[in-house]
């Protein structure tokens, strides 16, 4: 039996390991994106449509990931698993990605919504200091400071907290979910499908909101960045990705059948704080106050995950290329200090420089584009590597991860096509891995050759 999914040797448990996969789920997108989504979508089944091909999606991808891991058990993510499977410069350049906007661009995010829905809770609509920037970041740059300090600690400490704000956030959506359904009065707006259900499937704007949900989703893959860090990761790691994911659709789809069901439309089109305005309407304006304030603490559970996982990229970066050996610095608990401050100084510039809007296409571009490589890896494990031995297989292989792959490359192809500067900075991102990597490799270059070897050591 697990003890506060603590074993002995100071890895951590299933438990923990699934308490990081949802953290990393649910936080800014489910309680942020639906205000966006209702600017173009106003049939109840189209939008809750949205959260099922997300979770599906991200299902796929976490089924997947979940072989990947089994075979190749060790933190980095798709840093480590690109680099096995195709060549350490794929691997590296996602590891750029990764430790550049993968988790500080989802820290900032996470940070600017909690200084949102912190600012909405005590300060009156309209009122002074409602609509003053400043505000909202300095609690955001507070908050994110405060959780990068804890994670400093040790992995007891980080762990402990991870949990504790993975339950108040599982808590409060469940009440909200309940509470919705029988306290509010239903609004007047369709959940079965009718004629024109199809044609808003296949719609400009259902692709549009499918950006805001898939971000939502980002995060599925959350605990193969700390597989080091997990007991028995062969089977604990598949098992954290598949439970994490699965309990994340179901609460997606419940709960924004609650905010729809119990909220107006109007009240909540372009709005950031959705989850504030739901809460307002199913238990009064105090009421609702006071489930903003637990929303805007639950987001802390978000941060959390992501400051614990993304150093972790930049740690095994560090370990495994010898330029960048500062970044693998730890203190006596084993904790990556450097990086997490690394990732701290990133996530500080982009919650003091961006809009929350312009770094939600910016990184959900550059996250499928490493994911979908990732995906593909499956197809090319198996065949370089036939006597690789994982204690997992992907579930409905190969139909699965060509779900993931066809949905992916819908993404990418209409942000390319509608977001052209975001996707170009994330292209740009990626070329300027590229070129580091070219710039130190001289020193990697007998690394490349013992790479195969892994897979019969393991």
């Amino acid at each position: 039996m697990e003890k506060n999914s603590q074993n002995k040797t100071g890895k951590i448990g299933l438990v923990t390991a699934v308490a990081v996969v949802i953290a990393n789920m649910v936080g800014t997108g489910v309680f942020t994106s639906l205000g966006f989504q209702v600017l173009g979508i106003e049939s109840g089944f189209t939008l809750l449509a949205l959260w099922v091909v997300g979770g599906i999606a991200a299902l796929s991808g976490a089924l997947t990931y979940g072989e990947i891991g089994s075979a190749l058990p060790r933190s980095g993510g798709e840093f480590h698993y690109l680099s096995r499977i195709y060549h350490p410069a794929v691997g590296f350049t996602s590891g750029w990605v990764s430790a550049t906007v993968g988790f500080a661009a989802p820290v900032a995010l996470a940070a600017m919504a909690l200084g949102k829905y912190f600012t909405g809770v005590f300060y009156e609509p309209g009122g002074a200091g409602a609509e003053d920037p400043i505000i909202p970041r300095i609690i955001a740059l507070s908050v994110v400071v405060m959780v990068s300090l804890v994670h400093m600690q040790n992995l007891k400490t980080g762990g402990q907290f991870q949990n504790v704000f993975t339950g108040l956030k599982l808590f409060l959506i469940l009440i909200l979910i309940f509470s919705g359904i029988i306290l509010a009065a239903p609004q007047s707006i369709g959940f079965m499908p009718d004629e024109n259900t199809m044609k808003g499937i296949f719609s400009q704007p259902f692709a549009i909101s499918l950006v805001y949900v898939m971000y939502a989703y980002s995060g599925w893959n959350a605990s193969s960045y700390i597989a080091g860090e997990v007991k028995d990761p062969r089977k604990n790691l598949p098992r954290s990705l598949l439970i994490g994911t699965s309990v994340v659709m179901v609460l997606y789809v419940l709960i924004n059948f609650v905010f729809l069901y119990t909220t107006p439309i109007e009240a909540m089109k372009g709005k950031l704080e959705v989850g504030l305005i739901a809460s307002e309407s199913i238990f009064g304006v105090s009421g609702g106050k006071i489930m903003g304030m637990l929303i805007s603490l639950s987001l802390i559970s978000s941060i959390s995950s992501m400051v614990w996982a993304g150093p972790r990229v930049t740690q095994v970066i560090g370990e495994d290329i010898p330029f960048f050996r500062k970044l693998s610095k730890t203190n006596p608990s084993g904790i990556p200090v450097t990086a997490i401050v690394i990732q701290l100084l990133i996530a500080v510039v982009l919650v003091m420089t961006s809009t929350f809007d312009v770094v939600i296409n910016y990184t959900i571009f550059t996250l499928i584009l490493s994911s979908l490589v990732t995906v593909v890896g499956v197809f090319v494990l198996r065949y370089r590597f036939p006597n690789a031995k994982p204690a997992y297989r992907t579930w409905g292989y190969p139909v699965t991860p060509l779900i993931f792959i066809g949905i992916s490359i819908w993404m990418l192809i209409f942000l390319a096509m509608n977001k052209p500067w975001e996707a170009a900075g994330g292209i740009v991102t990626i070329l300027v891995g590229l070129g580091i990597w070219a710039l130190t490799r001289s020193k990697e270059d007998a690394q490349t050759d013992s790479l195969d070897n892994e897979f019969e050591q393991n």
